[in-house]
């Protein structure tokens, strides 16, 4: 997956890469991967969802769906994650049961980047949810100007450090 998407980051077609850092870019930079941060959080839906206007580095203010909240432990930490569904792709194929999890944590503006990091997770049966942060990514406003990018509420903010998933970009 992290090779793929270094792959992505070379192409000029698909690069979320502003021009001027793809003729030097040697891959994205991650954290090891290691299964412990691979959470099965218990989840607690909304009954009666509210929908909100995210906020973002622009102007623009998406819709998301507060589907719920994750709650796990963290080396002994509890931590809980409000999880949120994009109205704008729940009814595009491959999305139906996609859910976004944006935060913050320790190594935000140190290891890794100062403005959050995101989880894609799935709707699962039952009351939890699998969380892997060896997949957080960072926004592609990272990468290049022209993008919008949800930013992570103050509530997503985790009081521990997520040694895991993409290390901030360095250029």
């Amino acid at each position: 997956e992290r090779k793929e998407k270094d792959k992505e980051f070379i192409d000029a077609d698909n690069s979320p890469l502003d021009p001027k850092y793809r003729k030097s870019f040697s891959g994205l930079n991650y954290f090891k991967v290691d299964p412990y941060w691979r959470i099965n959080a218990r989840i607690e839906t909304n009954e009666k969802p509210d929908t909100i206007k995210m906020k973002t580095t622009t102007e623009r203010l998406p819709l998301y769906i507060v589907y719920g909240k994750a709650y796990f432990t963290v080396n002994g930490n509890s931590c809980e994650l409000t999880i949120y569904r994009n109205v704008g792709l729940m009814s595009k194929p491959g999305y139906e049961d996609y859910l976004f999890v944006p935060f913050r944590d320790k190594t935000s503006g140190d290891k890794s980047y100062g403005g959050g990091r995101y989880v894609d997770a799935r709707i699962m049966e039952g009351d939890h949810v699998i969380i892997d942060f060896n997949k957080a990514y960072n926004p592609y406003c990272v990468y290049s100007k022209k993008y919008s990018c949800p930013v992570p509420p103050s509530e997503n903010y985790l009081e521990v450090e997520v040694t895991a998933g993409e290390k901030d970009f360095a250029h």
